[in-house]
């Protein structure tokens, strides 16, 4: 055997040492332990309890707190919930701090060219002989999840073969360990594994011998969690291991592997309770007028003393009377009994006030409705400095790279058309104020004359002229008076 192949296998025995009884104590014979154990059934009643055989004491109680602890662990799992409150779909997703104790079947697909074999220099190709196309693939895991998203697993495969050529008898075998993550949020998890371990043979010394390479492994699958307990598992690995020859590099084997797994650590919750049909009981003031439902006569009516129902003279029963209502036929407040049409005090009435119970927000976008819009993106990206739009050296004629940046803001001025806009031109502090001033309002009505044109009407749009008595930068550097000279947008409330 390789020194290399020796130093793993006596990392991996040692492993084994502290990995043993943890593995043991959760099955002792290698496979997952029972949800529960079965109560014992009871003894049936004699007629003569003279003739019931004694037992020792000891013996006796021992077997009496067996009994207890079944009968404890029963009841308690029959009160766990089903969850049939909650859909299929989101019934058993995973939980944190899972464990998943599991078995698989299936099939490898052996590389032809693995190196699982020991060297002898006196045999043909030094012993090296190709195994079958398929072995058939069996083993147990077990897995920890601290998080519903991820989790670690260790593994132990056998997979029982022959060589390709001969028909000889040969045993492969795997351990290895894996991270997993998967998708929590259904009872169907797709996942992904990837992790390392020992791929190894062991056969008759004249056959392939014994060996141990290194190997690294890929996957995916899905798990389907069919209850509290149960879960189906479907595996699709590639077994990455070395190649046969000296700096060979790796070479791939593939496994499918259909499994099943006992799960324990799922939250001991019971389902939801469904809500109960609203009642009405005699302590309820279902209209609101002061008089509880048990002494009103009009329990579903606001009304006035004596029995609770509407007065003849208050028909609406909003304690406005007779010719004190303006609206008799509906409840209102001060001062004349009518409905509030602006409860939200925005300016915007009823019935045109779509929503009454939240004030308008004037930002210049749909403020007639009465509801608190939000500028659109496409607006706000045309709001304030337009990048982009330029002129000719102190003059008011637009740039041609100006021009499409202006057919942008005429396909969004179009989309909103209800939106009136202010376009204020800016200049930097260079030459004399007045001439400013006059170049700056020139280059706003340029711009106006250019969004006009092309479909903008005139009444949507004002102009003004700032000249240099609004910079965003300093004016003492090129860079600061070319950010001064600007064409600003504004929606107008």
């Amino acid at each position: 055997m390789p020194v290399r192949a020796r130093l793993f296998a006596l990392r991996f025995a040692a492993s084994a040492l502290f990995l043993g009884p943890a593995v043991a104590q959760a099955a002792p014979d290698g496979t997952p332990a029972p949800a529960e154990p079965a109560p014992e059934p009871a003894a049936k009643p004699e007629s003569k309890p003279e003739s019931k055989p004694k037992s020792k004491p000891g013996i006796a109680g021992l077997s009496g707190r067996g009994k207890q602890k079944v009968t404890s662990i029963t009841s308690d799992d029959e009160s766990l919930s089903r969850r049939t409150d909650r859909p299929w779909v989101q019934r058993w997703a995973p939980e944190r701090n899972m464990i998943e104790l599991g078995v698989f079947a299936g099939m490898l697909i052996p590389a032809r060219d693995l190196e699982l074999f020991q060297p002898r220099r006196t045999r043909p190709r030094q012993g090296f002989l190709p195994l079958a196309t398929i072995a058939p693939d069996v083993g147990v895991r077990v897995g920890y999840y601290p998080l519903r998203f991820l989790g670690v697993e260790a593994e132990g495969a056998y997979m029982p073969t022959t060589t390709l050529e001969d028909g000889y008898g040969a045993h492969l075998w795997a351990a290895r360990g894996h991270l997993v993550g998967q998708l929590p949020f259904s009872t169907i998890a797709p996942f992904v594994v990837v992790g390392a371990g020992a791929f190894g043979v062991d056969s008759n010394p004249v056959i392939l011998g014994q060996d141990i390479d290194q190997a690294f492994h890929l996957g995916i699958g899905a798990k389907l969690f069919i209850n509290r307990r149960l879960v189906a598992r479907l595996d699709l690995r590639d077994e990455i291991s070395p190649r046969r020859g000296l700096n060979a590099g790796a070479t791939n084997s593939i496994e499918v592997l259909l499994g099943l797994s006992f799960t324990l650590g799922r939250e001991r919750d019971r389902d939801g309770a469904k809500p109960e049909p609203e009642r009405v009981t005699p302590e309820r003031d279902t209209d609101g007028d002061g008089f509880l439902d048990g002494d009103d006569a009009c329990p579903k009516e606001p009304g006035v003393a004596p029995d609770g129902c509407p007065s003849p003279d208050d028909p609406d029963g909003d304690g406005f009377l007779g010719g004190d209502d303006a609206c008799p036929t509906e409840a209102g407040v001060a001062p004349d009994g009518c409905p509030d049409l602006d409860a939200d005090r925005d300016g915007v009435l009823l019935p045109t006030d779509l929503c009454p119970d939240e004030p308008e927000r004037f930002n210049g976008f749909e403020d007639d409705d009465g509801c608190p819009d939000d500028l659109p993106e496409a607006l706000r990206s045309f709001t304030g400095r337009l990048a982009g739009v330029n002129f000719e050296l102190s003059r008011s004629t637009l740039t041609k790279a100006s021009l499409p940046v202006l057919d942008e803001a005429v396909k969004v001025l179009l989309q909103f058309p209800s939106i009136r806009i202010e376009i204020s031109g800016h200049t930097d502090n260079s030459g004399g104020r007045e001439n400013n001033m006059r170049l700056s309002q020139a280059r706003a009505d340029e711009v106006r004359t250019y969004l006009i044109e092309h479909g903008i009407e005139a009444s949507r749009i004002t102009t003004r002229g700032a000249g240099p008595d609004e910079p965003i930068d300093s004016n003492s550097t090129r860079d600061g008076r070319a950010n001064n000279r600007r064409i600003e947008f504004r929606v107008l409330e």
